[in-house]
């Protein structure tokens, strides 16, 4: 056993030391969750520059969320060892380091690699920020401490697309990495200076080193296979069905496996409580559909209406607008309401985004693209805060890490696997549109004929060329038709697990009294 600390809980900050304070934890959480935005807008670009294809490019967006979820679980154990001062330090030095290498890479595999990297070390940042918050804050402003970490941690949607997209555009994608080192650097430094001695205590606990390898194996296996899917023609491919096999018999073992170890890295007994396995699973669905949603919008805009980077970055950018602005009243409404209801609020209202969005039309304007996700905002600030009190509710104090850390290992694993299967089912169903519309253009058609006829006078080519710009056309409007059914299937499945929310039975004021403790 390390050094034994005080037990104590140290005094809150005070002065300029509190203003610090706060500002270098906020900015750690700002980093961290820009970055998990900020390359969406920057995919095609990031990917046109290495040689390679727009899907694989999205690998840099899902192997850093699946990096983070395999993280996550490991920063109870991870705090106990090093304790939180310096775990949260280091974590963010090497988030430093990791961003660098991205923004150095030449190569997709490098690029991966350093994402996997910068993804494992995001994972400790986001519990840990919140712990030093409450900290800093005296005990009956906690409240006010999480809604800086709410407003902070809203803030990414807001910067991310339009900042990446203002740096793709202006200088190079590797910037979107680079600005990490200076901001990084500051608040470590911060922290390190103003926290060092209010260390946690340390013990050598020991890890549950089989379970953490079955863990990395199944999420990796299932990862891949979801990723690469697609390009090997699913299970008609054998290396898929190969991987689909070991992903199972990891996937089992694992359960088996933590469900029988006395010191499980993942306390999958907390499933068996229905507050926690309703909400989980519906934050994590919701989640899944949300964040890939926030991937396949830009992409659609730069690669089929012709956006910039930092366009489709100011497009998507006012979804953290309402998030922002409702944060403190989310913090003030949450004691006294049921936390079922503003979950399905929220749910009703991403139904009624995505059903706007499922008539676009590849003549969509600006405005017509704002204004959804404009309000897409709200049911945002209606989201997390209510369903993390329904998942937390009436569980003992010391279960509580052990539950935001599950919790939240499935909503971001959610968020990489929702990518990939929603990008798989768009890149399917243009398929399928470009095939049906195809059918129409055969040389007995004479209204195609006519078309051709048409382009042939208007555009001064030849009948040739004029096929090749109906083809264009024409693919562009199956993109445009697959997404819709995106949107409609979205919407769909948002109103299809509100059942889950009201499955669960929170005590009156235990939500909001076990999200704070366990935030």
């Amino acid at each position: 056993m390390t050094t034994q600390l005080p037990p104590s809980v140290p005094a809150p900050l005070t002065g300029a030391r509190f203003a610090l304070g706060a500002i270098a934890v906020a900015l750690a959480t700002f980093m961290n969750v820009l970055d998990s935005s900020i390359a969406n807008v920057a995919v095609p670009t990031i990917s046109g520059n290495l040689g390679v294809s727009v899907d694989e490019g999205t690998w840099v967006i899902t192997l850093f969320a699946a990096a983070n979820a395999i993280s996550i679980p490991l920063t109870g154990w991870l705090t106990q060892r090093i304790g939180q001062v310096r775990l949260f330090t280091g974590a963010i030095l090497l988030f430093v380091l990791s961003s660098w290498l991205c923004g150095l890479s030449p190569t997709l595999p490098i690029l991966l690699g350093a994402r996997v990297l910068q993804g494992a070390a995001a994972g400790p940042l986001v519990p840990l920020s919140q712990a030093l918050l409450l900290t800093t804050f005296p005990k009956e402003k906690s409240s006010s401490a999480l809604s800086l970490w709410a407003m902070t941690a809203t803030v990414g949607p807001i910067a991310g697309p339009a900042l990446g997209g203002w740096i793709t555009d202006s200088y190079s994608w590797s910037w979107i990495f680079y600005i990490n080192v200076p901001v990084g650097l500051f608040a470590a430094a911060v922290v390190w200076f103003l926290y060092r001695d209010r260390e946690t205590a340390t013990h050598r606990l020991p890890i549950d080193k089989v379970g953490l390898l079955s863990l990395i194996a199944w999420v990796a296996a299932l990862q891949i296979l979801l990723d690469k899917g697609k390009d090997l023609d699913w299970f008609n491919s054998p290396v898929i069905c190969l991987l689909a096999v070991f992903a199972a018999v990891a996937f089992v073992f694992f359960l088996i496996w933590e469900l029988t170890e006395q010191r499980p890295i993942v306390d999958l007994r907390l499933f068996a409580g229905r507050n926690f396995l309703g909400g989980t699973v519906a934050i994590s669905v919701a989640y899944g559909i949300f964040f890939a949603n926030l991937v396949l919008l830009p992409q659609w805009m730069q690669e089929f209406l012709g956006y910039r980077s930092v366009d489709a970055g100011l497009v998507t950018a006012p979804l953290g607008i309402f998030a922002v602005v409702l944060a403190p009243i989310m913090g003030r409404i949450m004691p006294k309401s049921d936390p079922r209801v503003l979950a399905t609020l929220a749910f009703i209202g991403f139904a009624l985004v995505f059903l706007m969005r499922s008539n676009y039309t590849t003549g969509v304007d600006a405005h017509t693209l704002v204004v959804p996700t404009l309000l897409q905002g709200i049911p945002t600030a209606l989201f997390f805060v209510p369903l993390t009190a329904i998942i937390l509710s009436g569980l003992s104090p010391e279960k509580i890490p052990a539950a935001a850390g599950l919790s939240n290992f499935v909503r971001v694993f959610a968020g990489a696997v929702g990518t990939s299967l929603l990008s798989t089912g768009w890149s399917n169903r243009t398929i399928m549109h470009h095939a049906r519309l195809m059918e129409q253009a055969t040389p007995y058609n004479p209204v195609f004929l006519d078309s051709i006829t048409s382009l042939e006078r208007s555009l001064h080519v030849s009948a040739d060329r004029a096929v090749a710009f109906f083809e264009t056309k024409l693919t562009a409007q199956a993109a445009m038709l697959g997404l819709n059914d995106i949107f409609w299937l979205s919407a769909v499945t948002f109103i299809a697990i509100i059942p889950l929310i009201w499955v669960t039975k929170p005590g009156k004021g235990a939500g909001a009294g076990a999200a704070a403790a366990g935030h």
